[in-house]
């Protein structure tokens, strides 16, 4: 199996492969037509693919100073487990270095995979959500 690793160029990308990927992933349901703005609006990509075909993805929000906002990391399960993830947010975070900060958020579960990377919990982070109750739910917010 060739693994490949493509950062920059988001020409030729199916944003409906992308889609389901992160339906697959699981990261819920992103429209292709979202995916392609906020990959877009974004500082850096990585995109990775098995035999050419697309199995995970991650991206940056940047400012080129001060904060880094690695987002959206996701690979197909079938996949995970072999430091394919990790090489991906690695690479995120190198290309984002010299900014003030480096911040991601993860999905419940999943903090001790980016604490392995070198992330540390933050103590005063807050968030507004569309959907509020929808992401206490689900373990993203939390009461006061």
């Amino acid at each position: 199996m060739n693994i490949e690793f493509e950062y920059s160029d988001r020409r030729g990308i199916d944003w409906r492969g992308l889609s389901e990927l992160y339906r697959r992933a699981p990261l819920g349901v992103k429209s292709a037509e979202d995916l392609e703005t906020v990959f877009g609006n974004s500082r850096y990509c990585c995109f990775v693919y098995a035999d050419g075909h697309l199995i995970g993805a991650g991206r940056v929000l940047a400012d080129g100073v001060d904060c880094a906002y690695i987002c959206d990391v996701a690979l197909l399960p079938e996949y995970q487990g072999r430091g394919i993830g990790s090489k991906i947010v690695s690479a995120l975070v190198e290309r984002s270095r010299g900014h003030k900060k480096i911040v991601l958020y993860s999905v419940p579960g999943r903090e001790a995979f980016y604490r392995k990377l070198g992330f540390m919990r933050m103590n005063t982070a807050m968030a507004i959500f569309r959907d509020q109750e929808q992401a206490l739910v689900s373990g993203l917010l939390s009461e006061p």
